[in-house]
Order: structure tokens, then sequence, then C-alpha cells
């Protein structure tokens, strides 16, 4: 018996070393000081009118060990992918991993992220998100098992979306199209660039702040050149 899961995509979550969440929060303490720190907000969909979107730098030296990290699991994200879809594109092609851009979405009250996808320098991209720091209402939220009687369920969660979803759909066999993830601090995911995604707002006190970017996958010629 052989079980055939036919599948829109699939995400990978990895544990991050709590090394990398301290590094990242210093790091970020530390921008939101600056007064020349550079806002995304002009290149970035999020509706973040109480906090802020800045850009990372990738490249300083605090960093330097938590960029490894997120291009060793982009490797193991195409490693899972080969093995899932059963195909040998990658491997023939010779992909060349490099970050293409990093950035901190600091999020308050009613901040919120409509449906959006990402995009890269290349045809095929990987992105990614984590979270570093969350208010009490989130980190401590228990999962709801529906979303009557204003359960909250969703509040705060980065929703994946591949195809409308209806309430009949479990009866008629159907494979759930939307995946809701609880933020949680400790946890990168990786999916493929295209995949269309959002964030509720949450209420109350406290930040939720999230660091993701995006990873460009080159293929032949255009690896050795970058």
């Amino acid at each position: 018996m052989r079980q055939i899961d036919v599948l829109k995509c699939f995400l990978l979550e990895i544990p991050v070393p709590q090394e990398h969440i301290d590094t990242l929060n210093n790091y970020l303490d530390e921008l939101l000081n600056k007064e020349d720190r550079k806002s995304q907000a002009d290149r970035l969909v999020g509706q973040i009118k109480n906090g802020e979107q800045l850009a990372i730098n990738h490249e300083d030296a605090r960093l330097v060990a938590f960029d490894r990290f997120t291009l060793e699991c982009a490797q193991e994200y195409i490693g899972r992918y080969i093995q899932m879809s059963e195909t040998q594109f990658f491997e023939h092609k010779k992909a060349g991993l490099q970050t293409d851009e990093m950035w901190s979405v600091h999020s308050y009250a009613g901040d919120y992220n409509p449906m959006h996808d990402h995009g890269t320098k290349t045809l095929a991209g990987i992105s990614w998100t984590t979270w570093t720091k969350l208010p009490p209402q989130l980190a401590d939220k228990k999962p709801a098992s529906n979303m009557f009687n204003a359960s909250g369920a969703m509040d705060g969660n980065l929703v994946f979306c591949y195809s409308p979803s209806e309430i009949r759909d479990p009866e008629q066999l159907k494979m759930p199209q939307i995946l809701s993830l609880a933020p949680k601090v400790g946890a990168i995911y990786m999916f493929p660039s295209w995949s269309p995604h959002l964030v509720y707002p949450f209420d109350g006190e406290g930040e939720r702040r999230t660091v993701a970017g995006n990873i460009n996958i080159w293929l032949g010629k255009q690896n050795e050149e970058n």
C-alpha cells in the first residue's frame, strides 16, 4: 500500500537556536533607536500603522551566523522538496543560494498584513519568517477548535491560503487549502516565495516582532556568476 499526497506546496518548520533570537532582538532594539533606520513601508504591503517595518542589514557582523542559518534552512527545504516531489531538477541544475533581503515588522494592536506573496530576483525563490518577541496574549494563546463565539482563534496568526475553502469541504473529502499558524518564538517557517499568505491583527498591548527574508535560488550559469 502506498500513500500518494497531492499537494499545492509544503512548508518546513525548523527550530531556531536561542542565541539567534537573542542576537536578533539586540540588533533590533538598537535599530529601533537609530534616527537613520530605513523604513520598508513603501516596499511592503503590511498595514503597520502603529509599528514599523524596517530594513535589516543581513551582512552586519552580528547577523552573519543567523544569515548562514537561514541559508542552511533553505538548503534543507530544497532537499525535502526533491524528496517529496521525486524530482531531481535542482540536483541537475546545481542550485546556489543567496540572501536577497531581510526585514523586520514591529506590529501592535490593529496592525495586519493583507494577502500577498514575495518576490525574488530568481524564478525559484524561498521566503521565510520567524518571531523574536510576542505579547502575552499571543504567546499564551491556546488553540481554539473553531472560530465561533469570537474565539480569537485567528488573532495574530500567519495564514496561508491556496484556494477558497468551504464549510462542506471535509464532507466532500477535499484537502484543506488554508493553513493557519500561531506565531511562535523559536520557530522559523520556510516556504516558496509565490505562496499567498496574510497576517491577522490582534488586540491588546505589546509588540509582535517578526523577522522575515527572501532567498534567491540561482541555477546553472547564473549560480557560477553569483
